[in-house]
């Protein structure tokens, strides 16, 4: 239980699940499974939850009868297995974090959750034995749909009464992560926690910054700023005392990944770090991060002390700025506006972005989507639990909201190109230093957003998406075209109030 690193690492190179590159991290391949499967993920429809749960295509439900039958099985299964045993917690603030028990059929699995999940410093109370949760990965073990009541050999399975998670059939990590994830998002807000699917950091003068958006849109880029100091780069609650990372680790995209462009992440892969399906040089072993033949969605798993630039314990106060982070791949939302509150409300909600090549599996260009709250895959509750508690967290803390655009300009994707990452940077420090607070904007046609007429470091028509293309009649059927997706799928929100309703697009 709890093996350290070092033991972890030598476990894994014994069992030939995985090698050692030249950066001392550990390699490991997936096999077919390279992103999270959100078709095969499950939540048990039992009595302690099923009221509370927003059932649907992201919340798919299973008897409780299927979840013991798999269960069973599973058990039976890894007792043939060496098995490896993570204690510790989710959540950095000891007034709301989670015990977890972690059982792995793989070594680097377990180190995986080592280097993810908040490490303990002292043994578990009696309480938290009673409300730990308890995740039990068995990639061997491979599901039969038409005895097993599953979609495939894969399974995710989330059972709330008996606070267990069960995993099978996927070698891909990040199943475990998501999942506790999930878990939170269920257990914080009925403590009057907002549990958030974002990066956040925190400057010199105590100024915390939240960075939301899917994988893949910047949010571990940008959020690791060597001038400030990061609290995490996924997931994160806000309550009444201010933000908290309730990860203890960063799960890092590193496709094409630089030192010039990307040095904190470059300098944490690391001994200790797992590097996921990265392709290596046959004879150096040196990570080949431009090689995508595994899949797009290569990682780094390493925790945060890995980044000298991070906030230890990972927590701080009231965030001073939010940015809404999306990957346009329509090319015709700006690289940065101001938004009022309602329209925050409103893009919170929607939850504007493009599912990056290799994020889920099938996905091998982006396709445009709606993700609610930023965060729609995992999250149990109504979406309007967590947009109701940012709102009123926004208005009491006066809180400045920013929606960023790190996709495409100059055209659609294949026509445009990718947003320029020195520009983004550019334009969140103008935004973080208050340098875009009282500038002069330009509200921009059919989506009413309002952008900054300069920003210090940025041509000046790069921040008019419009200006970017050189034919300006397909800009507009193409902004015509987004809006009338914006439209379309916000009508899904009842009861919204009728200020956020018109903080939407104009067609």
């Amino acid at each position: 239980m709890n093996l350290s690193t070092a033991s972890l690492i030598e476990h894994s190179l014994q069992r030939y699940e995985g090698v050692l590159t030249s950066t001392g991290a550990l390699r490991a391949v997936t096999g077919k499974y390279t992103g999270r499967s959100p078709k095969d993920k499950f939540i048990v429809q039992e009595a302690s939850s099923s009221t509370q749960i927003e059932w649907g295509p992201v919340n798919q439900p299973i008897t409780p009868e299927v979840f013991d039958r798999l269960y069973f099985k599973v058990a039976q299964y890894l007792k043939t297995k060496e098995r490896y045993v993570f204690h510790g917690y989710a959540g950095a603030d000891e007034r709301h974090r989670l015990p977890i028990r972690v059982i792995n059929e793989l070594a680097w699995h377990n180190l995986f959750a080592k280097q993810l999940f908040v490490r303990p410093t002292t043994d578990l109370t009696s309480q938290e034995k009673q409300e730990t949760f308890t995740i039990v990965s068995a990639p061997g073990f491979k599901a039969d749909p038409s005895i097993d009541g599953t979609h495939s050999e894969a399974f995710i399975m989330i059972h709330f009464g008996r606070r267990i998670v069960l995993i099978g059939g996927t070698e891909y990590a990040g199943e475990m992560k998501k999942s506790i994830f999930s878990v939170m998002n269920y257990i914080l807000p009925q403590r009057d926690v907002l549990s958030m699917h974002c990066s956040a950091n925190v400057g010199e003068m105590g100024d915390v910054a939240l960075f939301f958006g899917l994988s893949g849109t910047g949010k571990t880029t940008l959020s690791a700023d060597p001038d400030r100091l990061l609290i995490g780069d996924d997931e994160h609650g806000w309550s009444e005392h201010g933000i908290f990372n309730i990860e203890g680790g960063c799960y890092a995209k590193c496709i094409g990944l630089s030192a010039k462009k990307e040095p904190q992440i470059w300098n944490a892969i690391r001994f200790g770090t797992v590097l996921e399906n990265v392709v290596l040089d046959e004879e150096t072993r040196t990570p080949q991060y431009d090689n995508n033949d595994y899949t797009e969605n290569t990682r780094a798993a390493y925790p945060l002390y890995h980044i000298p630039e991070s906030k230890r314990p990972s927590v701080a106060g009231h965030p001073n700025v939010i940015i809404f982070l999306t990957a346009d791949a329509f090319g015709v939302l700006p690289p940065i506006s101001k938004l009022t509150k309602e329209q925050a409300m409103y893009h919170f909600l929607s939850g504007y972005t493009s599912k990056l090549a290799g994020t889920e599996r099938g996905v091998t260009e982006p396709e445009a989507t709606f993700s609610t709250c930023f965060g729609a895959p995992f999250l149990p509750l109504s979406p309007h639990v967590y947009a109701e508690m940012l709102g009123q967290r926004m208005e009491k803390h006066q809180t400045e909201v920013y929606l960023v655009n790190t996709g495409w300009t100059g055209g659609p994707y294949s026509v445009g190109e990718r947003m320029n990452l020195p520009y983004t940077r550019a334009m969140v420090t103008a935004a973080l230093n208050g340098e875009l607070r009282d500038i002069e904007t330009e509200q921009m046609d059919i989506f009413g957003l309002h952008i900054p007429t300069q920003c210090k470091g940025v041509p000046t028509d790069i921040l008019f998406p419009w200006k970017t293309w050189q034919d300006k009649q397909a800009y507009e059927k193409k902004a015509t075209e987004l809006a009338t997706r914006f439209k379309e799928n916000f009508a899904k929100f009842k009861g919204v109030s009728h200020d956020i309703l018109q903080a939407g697009p104009s067609i």
